[in-house]
């Protein structure tokens, strides 16, 4: 992680989280979500929802009604993903992440990546 004044705070935080986000969404998914943005919560949680995240590929799916097979893909794919995620988090923030979580909702097209920091210092 980095050094303590390497680390970034406030909204110069939240921009780079989600431009690290964004630009992770769009090397794997080969897109750039349509909305995205990041919002810290009481010094703690840190949230980033995406909007307009689904492929052409996953909305046809979705549209034949196999919204099970894309809401699978999407969870296997966050799970193997999950260490770029938070180590881009880490090296912004300089604080470890001591959990993870995220998940995709069909119907409206969200994506949301939810961080739970340890304390600063």
């Amino acid at each position: 992680m980095p050094a303590p004044a390497d680390c970034l705070t406030g909204d110069a935080l939240l921009a780079a989280v989600t431009d690290a986000l964004v630009a992770l969404h769009l090397r794997y998914h080969h897109r750039t979500p349509v909305s995205a943005k990041t919002q810290l919560m009481d010094d703690e949680v840190l949230v980033c929802v995406m909007g307009g995240v689904y492929t052409d590929v996953e909305k046809t799916l979705i549209e034949v009604q196999r919204d099970g097979v894309v809401r699978d893909c999407r969870s296997e794919f966050q799970n193997a993903m999950q260490e770029k995620f938070i180590g881009a988090v880490q090296r912004l923030s300089g604080r470890r992440v001591m959990s993870f979580m995220s998940d995709s909702h069909i119907g409206p097209d969200l994506e949301i990546e939810l961080f739970v920091l340890a304390p600063a210092g």
